[in-house]
């Protein structure tokens, strides 16, 4: 682990992953053909890892330091969004309505990531100490390590849930991205 890591702590982690998230967006818009539908797998993937890893980690953490109003809307927002990634997967990045659809999805994601940021971080940095801070983002990422790569909206959203269901979903998924990859890597 080098020493940035270690010293990142949750809120900090998150707001990076929401960065790289807007820039997969972009890059999903400015690029047709095969380069769109690489980057859009990236998008499809770190979405479906970073919001597995926020409704195991972070959500009950501010749930605990609130009301839990936060934490749940944060919860209807990510599972609206698995839905309508999984409907966009569906679709494909070759169809005629991807660009429509897409762009309401970016708008509705960046939307709730400015929720996050405005809202259920700065609970998290005013309640819990530095060193929690940095623990979390340890297990925000082992969570992710362990996530499926995909959506999978009809799971549910429960961080109960993602702990019984998100492991052997997260293997199927990856077999499944390694062989599509194959796949790809060996067309004629």
């Amino acid at each position: 682990m080098t020493a940035t890591k270690q010293d990142q702590d949750v809120v900090d982690l998150l707001i990076s992953q929401h960065n790289e998230i807007k820039d997969l967006f972009a890059e999903v818009k400015s690029t047709t053909g095969d380069d769109r539908e690489r980057a859009f797998h990236r998008l499809v993937r770190l979405l479906a890892v970073h919001e597995s890893a926020e409704e195991l980690v972070v959500h009950p953490a501010s749930r605990q330091h609130s009301s839990g109003a936060v934490a749940d809307a944060c919860m209807r927002e990510e599972g609206d969004a698995k839905r309508e990634l999984t409907n966009l997967y569906a679709l494909g990045t070759d169809a005629p309505a991807f660009d429509e659809v897409f762009a309401e999805f970016e708008r509705a994601v960046i939307a709730h990531a400015t929720h996050e940021e405005q809202q259920e971080f700065p609970i998290l940095r005013r309640n819990a100490d530095p060193a929690k801070l940095r623990r979390m983002a340890g297990a925000v990422r082992a969570a992710e390590a362990v996530s499926p790569t995909r959506p999978h909206a009809g799971v549910g959203e429960s961080a109960k849930t993602m702990m019984l269901a998100g492991p052997p979903m997260a293997l199927f998924d990856r077999m499944r991205d390694a062989v599509r990859d194959w796949h790809k890597a060996n067309e004629p």
